[in-house]
């Protein structure tokens, strides 16, 4: 097993990699996302790696984060979902989102990952609820850097405490001022709401 692989970017493909380590070039599929944004040829990188072994083939796929490695064999563990399937969704979304989308219970947002419908997503929803829990998910997503967006103003109109709170979660998660408000203003229908139930109605607003 390979944990991680360092080198210098030889090559790039539309999902993948050529990591020149040594003098070996090697294979490694990413989210397309890394390859838009991140990840150029000549470019020195570490990425933490997964090997798929079959009958056929022996393949790698590489992250930059121990996280989105973690969740990308959380994913592998969903009925239905292999390798390619894991790495379309995190193609299309972030492992924080996708940790929000399962709480959510937003089918239809993971729904756009390529090769994953209505159905699977679902499905992945039910196997993975249980493995992901709100606070930890806010951690996690302060730690990866969102900074609060000076633009959101808690309290306006007379809103309610846990509202305050809601709002400013979703502000500290990245989202702007009038993002977060609009999406709590539609989630706190209820005055009993406490602030994690006005937080998983609006992260449905929010994707």
């Amino acid at each position: 097993m390979i944990g991680f692989l360092k080198g210098t970017i030889e090559e790039t493909g539309p999902d993948y990699v050529v990591i020149d380590n040594h003098g070996i070039g090697w294979i490694v599929y990413v989210p397309t996302a890394l390859l838009d944004r991140e990840l150029r040829a000549g470019d020195d990188v570490k990425l933490y790696t997964h090997m798929a072994v079959r009958e056929d083939a022996v393949t790698l796929y590489g992250f930059f984060t121990r996280d989105d490695l973690e969740v990308f064999r959380l994913l592998l563990n969903v009925s239905g979902i292999g390798p390619r399937g894991a790495l379309g969704v995190l193609s299309s979304m972030t492992a924080d989102d996708l940790r929000f989308a399962v709480l959510a219970d937003d089918a239809a947002a993971i729904a756009k990952a390529p090769g994953i419908g209505k159905k699977t997503a679902q499905k992945l929803i039910l196997e993975l609820k249980d493995k992901f829990r709100l606070d930890e998910a806010f951690e996690k997503k302060l730690a990866h850097g969102a900074e609060a967006d000076s633009a959101a103003e808690p309290g306006a109109g007379g809103q309610s405490a846990a509202a305050d709170d809601a709002v400013q979660a979703l502000v500290a998660l990245g989202y702007s001022g009038a993002e977060a408000l609009q999406a709590v203003r539609k989630a706190a229908t209820d005055e009993s709401m406490d602030s994690e139930a006005i937080l998983k109605a609006a992260l449905k607003f929010l994707f």
